[in-house]
């Protein structure tokens, strides 16, 4: 499954020179991760709820050209890997009306329960684990 999220540029994202600070972009891949789990039923308040975090292990983006205030981007989500105790997601922000790329990136993920613990999905959360599952191969 793949999601867009829209997101419209704010006067305090941007630095100095006008344009958003590199840092925002991360935070806009949390927030349409958010969306996108949302969307596919699979939330993190719901996760929590049970005593299941996914908290983020690596985060990459690159720039590609700089977005402005005032603009919107889209912000295409991809569930790109998953195999029960860790899964990635890929990331493409566009222009909302030209298309033209502002960023790519990923980021990856596990699954803790109580106490810290990495845990298998497949082993705690067969409901998580299978819509998880779906969700991936529908890319394949």
């Amino acid at each position: 499954m793949e999601n867009t999220y829209i997101h419209k540029v704010q006067y305090y994202e941007t630095d100095q020179m006008g344009i958003v600070h590199h840092s925002n972009y991360i935070r806009w891949f949390e927030e349409a991760r958010i969306y996108f789990l949302e969307q596919s039923n699979l939330n993190y308040e719901n996760f929590e709820a049970e005593g299941i975090i996914s908290p983020v292990t690596a985060v990459e983006c690159k720039y590609k050209s700089p977005a402005r205030f005032g603009q919107s981007v889209n912000i295409s989500v991809k569930l790109q890997n998953f195999n029960g105790i860790t899964f990635s997601i890929t990331y493409e922000v566009t222009d909302f009306v030209t298309g033209e790329i502002r960023a790519e990136g990923s980021s990856s993920h596990c699954f803790l329960g109580n106490g810290g613990k990495l845990i298998s999905l497949k082993k705690e959360s067969k409901k998580y684990y299978d819509m998880f599952s779906l969700l991936v191969n529908k890319h394949e």
